[in-house]
């Protein structure tokens, strides 16, 4: 008897259990925001599934119970409650309902996650590897010979670090040319380009610009911060002419590049205009930096915009966060001007009553595209040589989750995405 008291009670137990949810709500209220991020990466890694409830309660994410799962909550003070089959049926029918803008993603199968990142980088020099690694989610790092030689199959999603993709070396020769970091940047990108057949490194940074192209076309998800957002373009733009200065790539630049740049190949931006002196710390008119400078530190906000969750779940998802005012952030390219952003891109953030955008996402053949301006969200003006931002002082940032975002976005099923 006592042994079928003892079946009758596991019976049941597991029976609870399987209705017992575990619920990460992302409220303000939530202890660590960007740790319940590596608690979903890691097991969709399991290959377990999960809801993301988007727009409910900051973009709740909703478990089925492990203890396990409750006790990775516990040890990365992650808020956490648990929720029975009654309140589950409750919470599906509220987010699915019609009337309101909420919407359930179920994410499936995680990403595998790529860092485009040079060999001589600092690791906390990259907003992106700093999330990654806080929040514990696995990546790669790759560079221009992994990209060139096949190395992006089977990478779902890759972040491009602050690259410049000109090959003016972040366009630091005014201020640093006589650097060690500077000469040790200049000397590793020109073997590399040696070393793959390129006379110089604006060619390589192309090749390398196509070969990506190439992998978003194919169904990649890219992802790009700060000087990667706009050099991008402009090295596409740029292709037919010459923009960098002698002492960029030992011959001089072409005094009518501007009226030779060809938009047709970019994928966010066109109708700009190259900033052609060498020694003018800017690319082109793309950025919004300068502006910035008028505005200053604690007068720099921008909004996210706001979506409807049933049809627009994409960008919904992009810009799940717990407050729709993010503070903004300077960088190499802080932002863009929303004249120069192509029709067909979507702004998920930018400042009021501006034509100042921080925030776009588009797609392009079968993949997708995402850039977000500045170079550390919690960081508002990043010096070089600057110690590693500590985001154990910033486990609830908005700026970060953005981020974070679109790490998870991947794992979503297609089926409920196709709007």
């Amino acid at each position: 008897m006592f042994r079928y008291i003892i079946i009758l009670f596991f019976t049941v137990t597991t029976l609870m259990n399987a209705q017992v949810k575990l619920l990460i709500p992302m409220e303000s209220w939530q202890t660590n925001h960007l740790k319940a991020y590596g608690i979903a990466y890691r097991h969709l890694l399991q290959g377990k599934e999960l809801d993301w409830l988007l727009n409910y309660r900051g973009g709740a994410f909703m478990f089925g119970y492990s203890r396990f799962l409750e006790d990775e909550c516990k040890v990365n003070n992650v808020l956490y409650e648990l929720i029975d089959g009654t309140q589950t049926a409750q919470i599906y029918a509220f987010v699915q309902d019609e009337k309101n803008n909420t919407e359930l993603v179920r994410l499936e199968k995680a990403a595998r996650i790529a860092v485009y990142v040079p060999p001589n980088a600092l690791p906390w020099d990259d907003a992106v590897q700093l999330a990654l690694d806080y929040a514990g989610i696995p990546y790669e790092k790759m560079w221009d010979e992994e990209v060139l030689s096949g190395k992006l199959k089977g990478i779902d999603w890759i972040h491009l670090h602050h690259e410049d993709f000109t090959g003016q070396y972040g366009k630091f020769f005014a201020s640093f040319a006589t650097s060690r970091w500077y000469l040790t940047q200049m000397k590793t990108n020109e073997e590399m380009a040696t070393k793959l057949g390129y006379k110089k490194v604006s060619q390589l940074k192309l090749a390398v610009v196509k070969k990506l192209t190439e992998y978003i076309a194919d169904g990649g998800f890219l992802f790009t911060m700060c000087s990667a957002t706009d050099t991008y373009d402009i090295a596409l733009a740029s292709q037919y002419t010459d923009i960098c200065a002698e002492m960029y790539d030992g011959d001089p630049y072409d005094p009518d590049a501007n009226s030779k740049l060809d938009y047709t190949d970019c994928i966010a931006f066109e109708n700009f205009q190259i900033i052609l002196d060498p020694l003018q710390y800017e690319y082109s008119n793309i950025d919004i930096t300068p502006d910035l400078f008028y505005v200053g530190q604690y007068n720099d906000n921008y909004r996210l915009v706001e979506f409807s969750a049933k049809l627009d779940p994409v960008p919904t998802m992009l810009i799940q966060c717990h407050t729709a005012l993010i503070k903004g952030t300077l960088g190499q390219t802080s932002g863009f001007r929303k004249e120069f952003i192509k029709k067909n891109v979507t702004i998920l953030g930018m400042n009021e009553n501006s034509n100042m955008v921080r925030y776009i996402h588009g797609n392009y053949g079968k993949g997708t595209f995402t850039l977000f301006g500045g170079h550390d969200p919690e960081d508002y003006q990043h010096l070089v040589g600057e110690e590693a931002t500590n985001l154990d002082s910033y486990p609830n940032s908005p700026g970060y989750r953005l981020i974070l975002n679109n790490v998870l976005f991947p794992a979503a099923k297609k089926k409920k995405l196709k709007t």
